[in-house]
């Protein structure tokens, strides 16, 4: 049986997902902390977290001096993979909490959760795929832009155990991406579901649909696949690692 139609957690019981609302960055940062450990310990259950925060700019273990704003606005340094990101209102920022199934493919969760958000962009009618060498989802370049990302990975594996996560673009200021260089990329956009679409798109509207997805992509009911690669001319010049493991 493919790996992508198994599921990847090492638990059978169902995921605890809670909807928070907004919620502080560092805050919801303790708050991982403290579900992973008790994962890790046997002591709590996979769980997923899905909130909004307030405007944040979070850097991952990454992240280059240039990548970071140049006017003083602060920057919180985290343990994720990648680089620099935003966070903020109209964004809907996912954090599964969950224990891997041995032997631990990482990669591999990282496309679950992209192939979740490729499935919640289709259901809203916007046309989406993965990018060779990074992570995320994607819109090919055509009339309406260059290549832009529409949602973005950035995960931690501690002790066999994931936190950080997705985040998905539906009606944020995307003004706010412009006093970084958004995950060390300087050759694409960053866009969101209500710029592709022309229409008001909210965190609440999608927020059921990504749930539903990103659980089915976990256990292997929403297989990964391979068709959803973007035709590119040639590889992208600043591939990127999204993903910190540990031990």
């Amino acid at each position: 049986m493919s790996s992508s139609t198994t599921s990847c957690r090492a638990a059978t019981e169902p995921v605890d997902v809670r909807e928070i609302g907004t919620i502080d960055y560092t805050e919801a940062w303790e708050l991982q902390r403290r579900h992973v450990t008790a994962r890790a310990d046997d002591e709590g259950p996979d769980t997923m977290l899905l909130l909004e925060h307030p405007s944040v700019y979070t850097a991952g273990k990454r992240t280059e001096t240039e990548d970071r704003p140049t006017d003083g606005t602060p920057v919180i340094d985290v343990d994720r993979g990648g680089k620099i990101t935003w966070h903020g209102p109209g964004q809907l920022v996912g954090y599964p909490i969950i224990k891997l199934a041995d032997p631990i493919d990482v990669v591999h969760y990282v496309r679950r959760l992209e192939e979740a958000l490729i499935t919640v962009c289709d259901q809203l009618g916007v046309h989406t795929g993965r990018v060779e060498g990074r992570s995320g989802v994607w819109i090919p370049a055509d009339d309406r832009g260059v290549e832009r990302k529409i949602a973005a990975i950035g995960i931690r594996v501690q002790r066999g155990v994931t936190m950080h996560g997705f985040e998905l673009n539906c009606n944020p200021d995307l003004g706010a991406f412009d006093k970084i260089v958004p995950c060390g990329i300087r050759d694409a956009g960053v866009t969101s579901l209500s710029y592709e679409l022309d229409r008001e798109v909210t965190v609440a509207s999608v927020l059921p649909m990504a749930r539903e997805a990103v659980l089915a992509a976990l256990e292997g009911d929403l297989p990964v696949s391979d068709e959803r690669w973007l035709a590119r001319p040639e590889a992208p010049a600043a591939p990127g690692v999204t993903f910190a493991l540990q031990n």
